[in-house]
């Protein structure tokens, strides 16, 4: 039960609260950025089952892989999409800690 809990908050809720921390003037933009980037998660009808809750998607869809988040990374880099960046490191961050709930 706590699982999906931190995790759809950890997708929804943090990622408002570091828009209006840490971008208050732009804290709409930033948040909605961070709702995009849920969209790394089409990767996942590529897998059969689609849905499984017990499989950590972090190196098994190709936008979970390893080299997406090395790519991620360096995206951060580059300061004309920073925030895109951050906003995909934490959608792996947020899988991550949910692959360690298992």
């Amino acid at each position: 039960m706590i699982r999906p809990i931190v995790h759809y908050g950890f997708h929804l809720v943090i990622p408002f609260l570091i828009a209006i921390l840490f971008f208050p003037k732009q804290w709409k933009r930033v948040y909605l950025i961070f709702l995009a980037t849920m969209f790394i998660d089409f990767d996942h009808l590529l897998a059969i089952p689609i849905f499984d809750t017990n499989r950590c998607s972090i190196n098994f869809h190709p936008l979970h892989s390893y080299y997406a988040i090395v790519g991620y990374i360096i995206l951060f880099f580059f300061p004309k999409v920073r925030v895109i960046a951050l906003a995909l490191l934490w959608h792996i961050i947020t899988d991550q800690i949910d692959c360690w709930m298992m």
